[in-house]
């Protein structure tokens, strides 16, 4: 049995996150042109901001954030909220919005490696090859690039760093991934909004027109807080590895929409680099994992349903459907194919 067919209704919210973010790529490029790139991170952010906002959760569905969640959040702003955007934004001024978009699928490749030396998640054969290609589909796009001279080779540089940062708040956020998504989402945009709206003040970048204001708060509601909110609930059933390989097929739908859009700058050796990235892609989804692994004692806070084989708890009156509260896991030993969510940290 493969990791996709192991947590389906999580792949389905991964790609739903990747379509919604892959859509807004090439229209932050179209709508965020003359502007600066921290007034457009502050709009994309607050308008996740008010998406975290509205979807937040009673306590008996999602467990709450707590104080020692703060440090890691500003974590995640720093780099998810602050740095990526800034660094897309700016890139996607000075480069092709097809490449751009295709570019962004290095971001599973920092994620998945990250995951690997943060949380031990498996890395197979299969895995590694898949990474490979990533990698050299990543290659081909910046040599591409850079044949158009210096810069545009700075835009994809940059969208490169915005990879990477991204690739960090998706390790980060896996610890948070059992929180309530709403508040989450929440956190980390009201952190960024409010910090790239001080910076571009300060930096005297220029206010954008109202209507280009108000489509890329839609933009951010929808591509950054949307998005946001279905990556971490297939973060928590899927791992944060594998999720980010739902989450690569995003590039490819904003390369589709930015040709819809009128961008004529693809050339071979982009068809070929995002080729290769595809096919990293689908491997990764492809990896089979089951082995007999145990589960010691474990207490923690969460949503979850008495339907999934790791929730056997008992209830005075067992409630109906998803809910949260502390509860206790005992120690089990067993076999099934499984991913690294929330229950299955083992090592290897």
């Amino acid at each position: 049995m493969t990791a996709w067919h192991l947590s389906l209704p999580a792949v389905k919210g991964g790609l739903l996150a990747a379509v919604l973010f892959g859509v807004s790529t090439p229209l932050v490029q179209h709508f965020g042109k003359g502007l600066g790139a921290f007034t457009t991170a502050a709009l994309l952010y607050a308008g996740a901001a008010a998406v975290g906002f509205a979807s937040r959760q009673s306590v008996e569905r999602e467990a709450r954030m707590v104080r020692g969640d703060l440090p890691r959040l500003l974590s995640m702003a720093a780099f998810g909220a602050v740095l990526g955007p800034v660094a897309l934004a700016w890139g996607l001024q000075h480069t092709s919005g097809t490449s751009a978009s295709l570019m962004l699928a290095l971001e599973a490749l920092f994620t998945a490696l990250l995951a690997r030396l943060l949380y031990q998640e498996t890395m197979d054969r299969r895995v590694w090859a898949a990474m490979l290609l990533l990698l050299a589909g990543g290659v081909a796009l910046v040599l591409d690039q850079g044949r158009n001279g210096d810069t545009q080779l700075w835009g994809m540089l940059a969208v490169l760093v915005a990879t990477a940062a991204w690739g960090t708040d998706n390790t980060l956020s896996r610890a948070l991934a059992e929180r309530d998504p709403g508040q989450v989402v929440l956190g980390k945009a009201a952190i960024g909004a409010v910090a790239t709206a001080l910076l571009g003040w300060l930096l005297n970048e220029p206010m954008p027109a109202p209507a280009a204001a108000l489509i890329l708060f839609a933009v951010g509601a929808s591509g950054y807080g949307l998005s946001l909110r279905f990556y971490l609930l297939a973060q928590r059933a899927f791992g944060a590895a594998r999720t980010g390989s739902v989450f690569a097929f995003a590039p490819f739908i904003g390369a589709a929409f930015a040709i819809a859009l009128g961008d004529r700058s693809g050339t071979l050796a982009m068809a070929v680099g995002g080729i290769l990235m595809m096919l990293g892609v689908a491997l990764h989804l492809m990896e089979s994992h089951a082995h007999e692994h145990g589960h010691e004692q474990m207490e923690h806070e969460h949503a979850h349903s008495h339907d999934d084989g790791h929730h056997d708890h008992l209830h005075d009156v067992l409630p109906v459907g998803a809910h949260s509260h502390p509860h206790v896991h005992e120690p089990i030993r067993h076999a099934h194919a499984h991913v690294p969510d929330a229950h299955h940290r083992h090592l290897h």
